[in-house]
């Protein structure tokens, strides 16, 4: 099997990502869709920083534009495929093709990848996630083994029940596919994020580093963010861009901020300054 920077244990202080039973140094994910040349890509993924590049398999499948050689552009012994299942409209049609891309992951070298992204999209001009078919399909394909990663609306109760069904993270959406709103459903998101015992990867939406690193300051463990990136000017300078505001906005999470006052509060002591004697 080829080797990831997933299979190697991280020593227990570091801030890893954990996902089913792997474990990632970085919490930002990439896609493939959207840009310019195979170079690009390459580049950008690079530049990241990420060790998660999910991947559709119907594209890769069909060659579809964009997807020519893809498969072989990408290194599978430094970044961990994570296959989609874009494209399918029913419960039905997500589980046969993450089956597709469970093989899709072994000829790429990695045999025990059983990472799928489960996208049941029935909308195709608002690209919205059908709860009930993406809870069908998640129920089967933790049944099968697959460390599934459903992307849904920021719905908290659907989150929950995802979650006890099996599933090994949830993927929220901040705002619709590709529209670069930013998040737009921040308290849903929140509450997803206090209520879940596994991982909440926002997905969809952010269109600049600020955001990522909202998102990840309200306590994301991870981001996955495509169309940002791909569709920049600068493509790789923008993947570099997000990998340093989800690494800023994860420190910012975990070091705590100030507390919002409604009244200024002076950062200099009151007490002990150089003025006036008392009584002049």
């Amino acid at each position: 099997m080829a080797s990831s920077p997933t299979s190697s244990a991280l020593p227990a202080t570091t801030d890893s990502l954990v996902i089913g039973d792997r474990r990632f140094s970085s919490r930002l994910m990439t896609g493939t869709g959207k840009y310019p040349s195979l170079e690009a890509m390459q580049a950008s993924i690079a530049a990241s920083g990420c060790d998660i590049v999910t991947v559709a398999v119907r594209r890769v499948q069909t060659q579809a534009d964009g997807h020519v050689g893809l498969m072989e552009a990408i290194d599978w012994q430094r970044i961990w495929m994570l296959p989609n299942t874009a494209g399918c409209a029913t419960a039905e049609e997500a589980i046969r093709v993450a089956r597709l891309g469970r093989e899709l992951a072994k000829l790429a070298g990695q045999e025990d990848n059983t990472f799928i992204k489960l996208e049941v999209i029935p909308d195709t001009r608002h690209l919205l996630p059908d709860p009930i078919g993406t809870l069908e399909a998640a129920e089967q394909l933790v049944k099968e083994g697959f460390t599934v990663l459903p992307y849904i609306n920021a719905d908290p109760l659907l989150a929950k029940r995802l979650e006890e069904a099996g599933c090994a993270t949830v993927m929220p959406l901040g705002s619709p596919i590709g529209s670069g709103q930013g998040i737009r459903n921040a308290a849903n998101i929140a509450l997803i994020i206090e209520n879940a015992r596994v991982p909440v990867v926002v997905d969809a939406g952010i269109g600049v580093p600020s955001e990522a690193a909202q998102a990840m300051e309200m306590g994301a463990d991870a981001l996955l963010i495509n169309s940002a990136i791909a569709l920049a000017g600068d493509p790789a300078a923008m993947a570099r861009a997000m990998g340093q505001a989800c690494e800023a906005g994860r420190s910012a999470h975990r070091a705590g901020r100030l507390p919002a006052r409604a009244e200024a509060s002076p950062s200099s002591p009151t007490t002990g300054r150089v003025g006036s004697a008392p009584g002049a």
